[in-house]
C-alpha cells in the first residue's frame, strides 16, 4: 500500500450557538496530527453555511448555491478519510450534517468515516447509530471503534484538553489505527479499479 499520508477530514457537525463541537474536534485534529500517517483538514460546517434547500431533481442550482457548495466539495473530494465530530440532539445527529451528506455523494463513495462523539449520558452514541444507516446508503464505510464524551463538558479542562487524557488517547489511537488501514486500503483499490454505483 501506498506510503502517502492519508488525507483526513475531521468535520465539525454542530453549528449551534455556543457549541462544544470545535473543543472536541480541535483535539482529536490535534491527536491526528501525531499520527504519522494523516494530513488533516478540519471542516467547520458552521463556516461552510450549505444551503438548506436542496435543488429538484436534474436542476442547476443557482450560482450562489453552486459557490456554497463549492467552497466544500473539493475537500471532501481529496479526503481519503473523514471523521464526523457530532453531538447528539433529540436522540440523533444535527440537520447540519445531514444537509453536508445530501449535498454530495461521489464523494463519499468507498472512502471509511469514523465518528467522536460528545453529549450528556449517551456520549452522543445514538447519532453515531444512525449516521452509520446513511453513510452505507452513499457508499461509505463506517470504522467500528469510536470515541466517546460522556458528559463532555466535565471532560476537558480550559484549555480544551481532556482532563484525564489517557482512556480518550488510546481510543483516538485505536480509531486512527484502523482508519489510516482503511484509507490506504480502499485508496489503492479505487486506484487500480474506479468504484462503480
Amino acid at each position: 500500500m501506498s506510503d502517502a499520508p492519508v488525507r483526513l477530514a475531521v468535520i465539525i457537525g454542530s453549528v449551534r450557538e455556543g457549541r462544544f463541537g470545535p473543543t472536541v474536534a480541535n483535539w482529536f485534529a490535534g491527536e491526528a496530527k501525531q499520527h504519522d500517517a494523516f494530513e488533516v483538514d478540519v471542516i467547520d460546517l458552521a463556516e461552510a453555511n450549505l444551503p438548506g434547500v436542496l435543488p429538484a431533481f436534474g436542476a442547476t442550482p443557482a450560482p450562489e448555491t453552486v459557490e456554497a457548495v463549492g467552497k466544500v466539495t473539493p475537500r471532501l473530494e481529496k479526503a481519503d478519510a473523514f471523521v464526523v465530530v457530532t453531538p447528539e440532539y433529540n436522540h440523533s445527529y444535527p440537520a447540519s450534517v445531514k444537509t453536508l451528506i445530501d449535498w454530495h455523494n461521489a464523494q463519499w463513495h468507498a472512502k471509511p468515516i469514523g465518528f467522536v462523539s460528545y453529549g450528556g449520558l449517551s456520549g452522543g452514541l445514538r447519532a453515531v447509530e444512525h449516521l452509520r444507516v446513511v453513510f452505507a446508503e452513499v457508499h461509505a464505510i463506517t470504522i467500528r471503534d469510536t470515541v466517546s464524551f460522556h458528559s463532555a463538558w466535565s471532560q476537558f479542562d480550559e484549555t480544551g484538553l481532556p482532563r484525564d487524557p489517557e482512556g480518550c488517547t488510546a481510543a483516538a489511537q485505536t480509531l486512527l489505527g484502523q482508519l489510516s488501514w482503511w484509507a490506504r486500503a480502499l485508496r489503492e483499490a479505487r486506484t487500480r479499479e474506479p468504484y462503480k454505483v
